[in-house]
């Protein structure tokens, strides 16, 4: 990888990290010319979600654990052993530091944040559940555990996660089995009702389901659009979708394809101000996005597959 200076890119132009799945690094990208840094390298356990905190310091990121089976060019391995973790890594570059310890839980997948509290959400595909801690680990709790609620085991892993603190709500995706069309994003309250556990809530609604495989997802300012992307098969999956969030009790209406003819489209990030959203997949690509008409530009691409993005502006 390249290296950008502190005068590639000035005060309050945007900045882009990125995951590399293997060999597992932590980067930040100018998203205008392409230049990278490399923060972190070297990672073994397969890191997959991202949030940043440039006025901390740090690069949070969840890690799926070691796989059952070695890793391999093209192949993704299964991972049910418990041991995945979040860590995070001085944006200075470093070691990264354990935050919430290995076999907490399965399989860390996207991770979101409350900048308002600080707190951490994010999804367990094998472990099947959402999670939520405090920004030094602390406080961990189990939002959502779907274990036994799918005719399927793929159908009940939970990938993708948004929150709404302004209005309470917590979105997810549980991608289905690959390429299978059975993929859904749910909703429910930020706060488990009163007299419920984790996996018999009753607050769970299904607001878009039969998706090829839904994977990471954004939410706009207002609370009031919704993105996600899809690595499933084509014409519908490797997209950038979006589609306005349904009122309480009401499913979504059919998603807008904003952008395809991606090849497996996992990380999303999604700049409002400037109508652009960047879209990763196990290519190894980034993309920017234009909302406005979907058009898409290459901004770098990486040897190995890309998983989590986040955006700093």
């Amino acid at each position: 990888m390249t290296t950008d200076s502190a005068a590639a890119q000035s005060v309050g132009s945007p900045r882009l990290y990125a995951l590399e799945l293997v060999p597992g690094g932590v980067h930040r990208i100018n998203p205008h010319d392409g230049t990278v840094t490399d923060i972190a390298l070297g990672i073994p356990e397969v890191p997959d979600g991202i949030v940043v905190d440039e006025t901390e310091g740090y690069a949070y990121f969840t890690l799926m654990g070691a796989p059952d089976t070695p890793l391999q060019p093209n192949v993704e391995p299964p991972f049910t052993h418990r041991n995945g973790s979040v860590q995070r890594v001085p944006l200075a570059g470093g070691v990264p530091q354990i935050v919430v310890p290995r076999g907490t839980f399965t399989t860390g997948k996207q991770l979101t944040t409350d900048p308002a509290t600080g707190r951490l959400y994010w999804c367990d595909r094998e472990g099947r559940g959402v999670y939520r801690a405090e920004r030094d680990g602390s406080g961990l709790t189990a939002l959502i555990l779907t274990a036994g609620q799918g005719p399927t085991r793929a159908e009940e892993e939970c990938v993708g996660i948004t929150v709404d603190t302004a209005h309470g709500w917590l979105y997810w995706t549980q991608k289905g089995p690959s390429d299978g069309g059975k993929g859904r994003i749910l909703r429910a309250r930020l706060e488990l009702p009163d007299g419920t556990s984790p996996g018999d809530r009753d607050d769970i609604e299904t607001l878009w389901e039969g998706l090829p495989e839904p994977i990471d997802l954004e939410l706009d300012p207002s609370g009031q659009v919704l993105y996600w992307t899809d690595r499933g098969a084509g014409p519908l999956g490797n997209t950038l979708n979006r589609a306005p969030v349904p009122p309480p009790g009401r499913r979504g209406d059919a998603p807008t394809i904003v952008a395809s003819e991606f090849h497996e489209a996992i990380g999303l990030a999604i700049d409002h101000a400037r109508g652009n959203a960047y879209v990763s997949d196990l290519s190894g690509a980034v993309y920017e996005i234009t909302l406005a008409d979907g058009s898409k530009r290459l901004v770098t691409k990486f040897p190995g597959p890309v998983t989590g993005l986040a955006l700093v502006l």
